[in-house]
């Protein structure tokens, strides 16, 4: 049976996490506790990064999200979630990349800081990143219901957990109704419902992120010291 190394809350490990609802796969969930738990010797002979999500397929280990989420269209392809046109496919691959390397950074950033932080200029940065991709992927869906047309794909995959947190992060989607509409219509699958953060684990999310980044340093620093000794 699959196993999949994931942590609820990551915005890593979700994507992948849905691909196998999607796909109707049989997996078994590992939860891994990452105030520290991907920095023990038990996870780290899994992924010798520290990072989640991995996933291991009999006697073969993947890890990073984007090759995952590859590898399950490959080796799974009954309910595909990639378009073979060319043109829904580089929109896909575009809203993948978009997703984490301009959207999630954004994120993250908006999760630690705020109005009142010491860095308003990363905070400010931050949003203008965050509505600089919205407004791209409102011109980029159109009035399609998906962003590769009728077909639900892994730019869905990808984009809409983060794309739906955007209000809790200071930024209306009532800004962007096709973009808004598209999330309500993920938000209403069962898949989608089945991952969803309780108000309760969003807060408590919230309030790890402006910690969790001190913990990761102290830790990769007692590791690069490991190494160094090695």
């Amino acid at each position: 049976m699959l196993k999949l190394y994931y942590a609820r809350p990551s915005a890593y490990a979700r994507p992948v996490w849905l691909a196998l609802l999607e796909k109707q796969l049989s997996f078994e969930l590992i939860p891994v506790d990452l105030s520290g738990e991907q920095f023990e010797p038990e996870f780290l002979a899994l992924n010798p990064f520290s990072h989640i999500p991995v996933l291991v397929d009999g006697d073969f280990r993947v890890i990073e999200s984007l090759a995952i989420l590859d590898y399950l269209e490959a080796r799974y392809p009954e309910r595909s979630l990639l378009p073979t046109d060319a043109i829904a496919l580089a929109k896909v691959r575009m809203v993948q990349m978009v997703t984490l390397n301009e959207l999630l950074p954004a994120v993250f950033q908006l999760l630690v800081h705020d109005e009142k932080s010491s860095e308003k200029s990363v905070f400010e940065y931050a949003q203008l990143r965050a509505i600089n991709t919205l407004n791209y992927f409102e011109a980029l869906l159109d009035n399609s219901p998906y962003f590769a047309g009728e077909q639900l794909t892994l730019a869905e995959i990808v984009a809409g957990t983060l794309v739906h947190r955007m209000p809790d992060l200071g930024i209306a989607l009532t800004d962007y109704p096709k973009l808004n509409r598209w999330s309500d219509r993920l938000l209403a699958r069962p898949t989608w419902q089945q991952i969803e953060l309780s108000p309760e684990e969003w807060s408590s999310f919230k309030r790890r992120m402006r910690v969790i980044p001190k913990i990761w340093q102290r830790r990769r620093h007692q590791r690069i010291n490991a190494l160094s000794q090695q």
